[in-house]
């Protein structure tokens, strides 16, 4: 069983257009114990309705080392029926220069890799689960979810 362990979000202001973007970064529990863990990162009134995320798989006990993790870069959003989610290059990641989180593979590694499938039940669980992602995706305004 998946459990999302939820940190409070941080906000910024967006340097192209002065609007707030919020990150959020979450930890992922299963059967109790460390699994994963994602960001996420998206700025209501930007042009894209599109969260920017980034799951790492891979140990994480105190020993691990990012060399024992991987990470995988999507983008998640909706449409009017559809949660939708598309794994994409590492340099379309707010997040390729972090390398605490393992190496971040490109797309077609990434939907080529046998933990791609554990990726997707992640943001299946984010879309359900993370009341901050949830509320941004079907348009909430903040603070509502």
């Amino acid at each position: 069983m998946i459990e999302i362990e939820l940190e409070p979000a941080t906000t910024k202001l967006c340097e192209c257009c002065g609007t707030e973007t919020v990150s959020l970064t979450r930890f992922v529990l299963q059967d109790g114990s460390a699994h994963a863990v994602y960001y996420a990162q998206y700025s209501r009134g930007h042009e894209s309705d599109r969260i920017n995320g980034l799951v790492s798989l891979g140990e994480w006990g105190e020993s691990a080392t990012p060399d024992e993790r991987l990470a995988f870069p999507f983008q998640l959003w909706a449409t009017e029926d559809n949660y939708n989610v598309a794994l994409v290059d590492a340099s379309a990641s707010p997040w390729s220069h972090v390398t605490y989180l393992g190496r971040i593979l490109d797309r077609q590694e990434a939907l080529s890799h046998p933990w791609c499938k554990e990726v997707f039940h992640i943001t299946d669980h984010m879309v359900s689960d993370d009341p901050e992602v949830k509320a941004f995706l079907n348009g909430v305004p903040s603070g509502g979810a």
